[in-house]
């Protein structure tokens, strides 16, 4: 079955797509690929190579890092609106995560060759998508700091007590 055509209206929801116009939109929709992964599949894997990123626009998915002893973590779960893989666009590295649908979705695929054939097209459209992943990683990246400084606390924290305890 082929999943439902892309719209401009739907592309207008997304933050990915903030302040872009409409004409820029419509070059775009005549250009991404829409996939309906079914639940269980996997997008891409840790350590992949790939230049592409995608956007949820139905259903749910998770993001799992791998930790050093070979455990499977959810560092993140994503619903309509999100995009996930926008690193591999960006700095050219094997993929940092591995990413499994775990509910009936609709995924937007925006390649490097679409963006280099928007940034022929509309340069001005082009910064802005640019700019607006780059508001999306600053943003997770307050989020992990917040969490790192956290864990650091609590464990320290732990260290401390124990440390106490042992000297009395």
């Amino acid at each position: 079955m082929t999943p439902p055509a892309l719209t401009v209206d739907e592309l207008r929801t997304i933050g990915l797509f903030g302040a872009v116009g409409d004409d820029t939109l419509q070059f775009l929709v005549g250009r991404l690929t829409v996939t309906t992964p079914a639940p269980g599949n996997v997008v891409f894997q840790e350590g992949d190579v790939a230049r592409d990123l995608f956007i949820v626009m139905n259903g749910e998915m998770e993001v799992l890092k791998r930790s050093r002893s070979g455990v499977d973590a959810r560092v993140a779960l994503l619903g309509p609106g999100d995009w996930f893989g926008e690193m591999s666009i960006l700095d050219v590295q094997p993929r940092s995560a591995t990413v499994r649908v775990l509910a009936p979705s609709r995924l937007v695929r925006v390649g490097a060759a679409d963006l280099d054939a928007l940034y022929r097209h509309d340069l001005k459209g082009y910064a802005l998508i640019v700019l607006n992943v780059a508001r999306e990683l600053s943003r997770r990246l307050r989020v992990a700091d917040g969490l790192l400084a956290d864990f650091v606390a609590n464990v320290m924290g732990q260290y401390v007590s124990q440390r106490r305890r042992s000297a009395s």
